[in-house]
């Protein structure tokens, strides 16, 4: 699995997110998501939107491991 790979898998499934995803040995990676969906929702409920878009790599073992910050729009820009 590609950083590429997970990128485009979790832009697809949170339609108007922008992710940002790191990682170079196909197992271990660190993404940044931005996204409207998080509105409102908890940061465990944030990375369930998240993991849910993975096609359950994370379970099968594709992806050993996933790092994950996410943000709502409004989060984001202040934290730049």
């Amino acid at each position: 699995m590609q950083a590429e790979q997970i990128k485009q898998m979790i832009e697809a499934g949170l339609p108007g997110c922008q992710a940002q995803v790191f990682g170079d040995d196909g197992q271990h990676f660190d993404a940044i998501v931005v996204s409207d969906a998080f509105e409102g929702k908890a940061m465990l409920q944030q990375h369930r939107l998240v993991y849910g878009t993975l096609d359950g790599k994370v379970e099968d073992g594709s992806i050993h491991a996933l790092a994950l910050k996410t943000y709502t729009p409004d989060a984001w820009a202040k934290a730049q």
